[in-house]
């Protein structure tokens, strides 16, 4: 991801880990370039479920430092939130350089149109599989969400299935096209031989 694009960087979150995911992201914020994030509730976060469960209800109940019926902070409970704000910690976002880069971020749970037709990105230094011991524990945004009051785990799971369905569908039209140009190209071959020797003779 070191080179800049004018179109924003479309990554899925699936299987990433959540720290090192949001350090690679603000920093390539803060370079000026925009990034959009699918499948935030499938990234992981290291340590055992109940332990960041127990971490984040301790987080929760945090309120107001010297009056409590005041706002702030605020506990979102969404995995595109959850993922946004460690992004922001990482960011100046009280200067107008790090609004700035605020606003070249988007993230989605699932995979809504039109990400779900477009080429997906994995960061290799952030994967879990790859940064994680193998044994070591970990658990999911997705169900530590879930038990602390998200209410749209379901529809998601509902949503993601309705797309795999279709994007299968979609793979068997393409490789089935893929076979009849294939098949229709080695029927005319020898059709198309005397032509392809005198292209071949001006260099194509």
């Amino acid at each position: 991801m070191s080179l800049q694009q004018s179109t924003p960087y479309i990554i899925d979150g699936k299987g990433h880990l959540l720290g090192r995911l949001a350090s690679i992201i603000a920093k390539q914020l803060l370079s000026g370039q925009k990034i959009t994030v699918v499948r935030s509730e499938l990234i992981n976060v290291s340590g055992n479920f109940f332990r960041n469960k127990l971490k984040y209800l301790a987080f929760m109940h945090k309120r107001h430092l010297v009056n409590p019926k005041k706002q702030g902070p605020f506990h979102h409970r969404a995995p595109s939130r959850i993922l946004i704000r460690a992004i922001r910690g990482m960011i100046p976002h009280k200067t107008a350089r790090g609004a700035a880069a605020m606003e070249r971020l988007k993230v989605y749970e699932g995979m809504p149109q039109p990400y779900d037709r477009k080429k997906k990105l994995v960061i290799p230094d952030a994967l879990r599989v790859l940064r994680l011991k193998p044994g070591r524990k970990y658990a999911t945004i997705k169900r530590i969400s879930s038990e602390c009051g998200w209410k749209y785990n379901d529809t998601v799971d509902k949503l993601e299935a309705k797309r795999k369905v279709k994007q299968q569908a979609f793979y068997e039209r393409k490789t089935a096209a893929v076979k009849r140009r294939a098949a229709a190209a080695s029927a005319s071959a020898s059709q198309l031989e005397p032509i392809n020797s005198q292209l071949q003779q001006f260099g194509y």
